[in-house]
């Protein structure tokens, strides 16, 4: 059985784009690895395909979710593993893209085995799950769970996470996950990580930022606003929005927008990278820039 590709990198590095040109050659489908795009609402902002891409080429985890739905790593790594395989009983190539690390860490090793509990999960969704519960949350995780606070105090969900598996168990999450760096990762996929220098990749951040407000990203926001949307978890997460609502509310110039929504995006993509060189030792680095057929034959080469 040919193995399957898994592309990551950084925001802005192409994984879309090559994955799409992969599929057409290769009779794939793709398997988005975005915890963003899952959600019907947000489309300007989180690059997603466009219609016309979506029609063209089968694609799974996009545009799943409504904004008011939650979403956690174990049950959409699961969808994935699931479309992984009703793709290949098609005859058909899985194509795994994305730049969320933490669905492409378990795709490829596998989940840890943290436990859950999905009523005390609740409670401490309907507890910290908004941006003043996040601010509670650290202080507590600051004094009682020292290393998760360092680790994930910037990620409010991670952090419910590790607040939850230690009320459950006593232990520190980053702690239980030791074991889970010291698997093998699976054989029947080969991971490739595209990597850009940083000021070109810069210099792609701040262009494909001009363009997604042109196209219409404050429009969508706008419209996250006036329906309520806004407050919802997912919606103050999801990069750049955060700085356009500050915007609509007269906080931020028109034409700093793009400026501010780079600098976020270009401290984002930094530690994309951070974790997809610590996290996956076996990925296939691929220089870039490089020509669409070197890339594919590279690929095709690695894959047999």
């Amino acid at each position: 059985m040919i193995r399957f590709p898994v592309i990551m990198g950084a925001t802005a590095s192409g994984k879309s784009s090559l994955a799409l040109e992969l599929s057409r050659r290769f009779q794939g489908e793709i398997i988005s690895a975005d915890s963003m795009q899952l959600y019907r609402e947000l489309d300007k902002g989180t690059a997603k395909p466009t219609p016309e891409e979506l029609a063209e080429i089968p694609h799974h985890l996009v545009n799943i979710l409504n904004m008011t739905e939650r979403s956690d790593v174990f049950s959409m790594v699961s969808r994935m593993e699931q479309a992984v395989e009703e793709i290949r009983e098609r005859g058909k190539l899985p194509i795994v893209a994305g730049g969320t690390g933490l669905y492409l860490r378990a795709l490829l090793y596998g989940m840890d085995d943290v436990p859950a509990d999905q009523k005390l999960r609740k409670e401490l969704d309907e507890r910290f799950d908004s941006p003043e519960g996040h601010e509670a949350l650290k202080l507590i995780m600051e004094k009682e769970c020292p290393s998760d606070y360092s680790r994930w105090k910037d990620h409010p969900r991670k952090l419910i996470r590790a607040r939850e598996v230690f009320l459950l168990c006593g232990k520190e999450m980053t702690i239980l996950q030791k074991a889970w760096k010291e698997r093998p990762p699976r054989t029947d996929a080969v991971s490739f990580l595209l990597v850009w220098d940083r000021e070109e990749l810069n210099r792609r951040i701040f262009l494909r930022c001009g363009e997604m407000l042109e196209n219409g990203w404050i429009e969508e926001t706008e419209r996250l606003m006036s329906q309520g949307l806004f407050e919802t978890p997912t919606a103050w997460q999801a990069l750049g929005y955060s700085i356009i609502r500050d915007h609509l509310l007269g906080k931020v110039k028109r034409s700093d927008l793009c400026e501010k929504i780079s600098i976020a995006t270009r401290q984002f993509a930094k530690r994309q990278m951070t974790w997809f060189t610590g996290q996956h030792p076996e990925a296939v680095r691929i220089p870039m820039p490089c020509s669409t057929e070197q890339v594919i034959s590279l690929i095709t080469e690695k894959l047999h």
